[in-house]
């Protein structure tokens, strides 16, 4: 029995632990401009709304960031990601991990911070992994407002990127990846697995626990249809398997187990 006992305490030590940094919720216009929804702006600024909202993913291994969010500051001027981490009590040193599902100004614009000295990776220490079809994608429609190309610029500059290429895989054996297109043609979305625990990151193929209810083709995706027959076949997978779903845009949820 203590034996027994012993290996249960060692699994609930060992479980991961998942920090939603959230930026706060936000109007986007059709320019992909984002405002900050407060109380007393809320029913006055037209847009999308949603939430912007990274995932911080420990695990025995890694510090795994799943995007970066759209660096949005406080009124001080800080970034609300460094503040949520330092109140976890972790330096963005310590990320080991950032994957990118891809390469619209929401996801990555957190990936980067400008300094004195110029544009400077925000998590210095991570390994950056980028979907190479993404990146030409987004090269090849210069100009497109959901790209912020002076910061994609910078972005694949920086020092620690790994660029990936093949359609599914193992980038270590806790995580995995597939490239699954919808929302953008060459979005990928994660696994994250680790003692039975299964954690999955849709991306804005899944960006809110409402695209689980209401199974519908948005106009607002590449190929809404494709986003939608992933999303029913997830939807599937993640009952049978027990999935942890990480909601990126939702404004109230942010991980939902169907």
């Amino acid at each position: 029995m203590k034996i027994l006992l012993d290996i249960r305490n060692i699994k609930e030590i060992c479980k991961m632990k998942i920090i939603p940094l959230k930026e706060g919720n936000f109007s986007a216009s059709k320019t992909k401009d984002f405002s900050l929804l407060t109380d007393e702006n809320f029913d006055k600024i037209a847009g999308i709304k949603m939430s912007v909202q990274p995932f911080l993913i420990i695990t025995q291994n890694d510090y795994i960031l799943l995007d970066a969010g759209i660096g949005w500051k406080n009124e001080d001027g800080k970034s609300v990601i460094s503040e949520i981490l330092e109140k976890e009590n972790i330096l963005p040193s310590q990320i080991t991990k950032l994957l990118l599902s891809h390469l619209h100004k929401d996801h990555i614009e957190g990936a980067i911070r400008l300094t004195h000295d110029g544009f400077e990776a925000a998590f210095p220490n991570a390994q950056i992994y980028i979907q190479k079809r993404e990146l030409d994608f987004a090269m090849e429609n210069e100009g497109n407002p959901s790209f912020d190309f002076e910061i994609l610029k910078k972005l694949i500059q920086l020092p620690n990127i790994i660029w990936m290429n093949d359609d599914k895989g193992q980038i270590t054996d806790e995580i995995s990846y597939e490239v699954v297109g919808g929302h953008t043609p060459f979005m990928q979305v994660f696994w994250i697995r680790e003692n039975e625990e299964t954690v999955f990151y849709g991306a804005d193929d899944l960006p809110q626990a409402s695209y689980l209810k209401y199974h519908l083709a948005y106009k607002s995706d590449f190929d809404g249809r494709k986003a939608m027959e992933l999303r029913l076949k997830w939807e599937k997978e993640a009952k049978e398997n027990r999935w942890k779903i990480l909601l990126y845009h939702d404004m109230d949820k942010t991980i939902v187990e169907v």
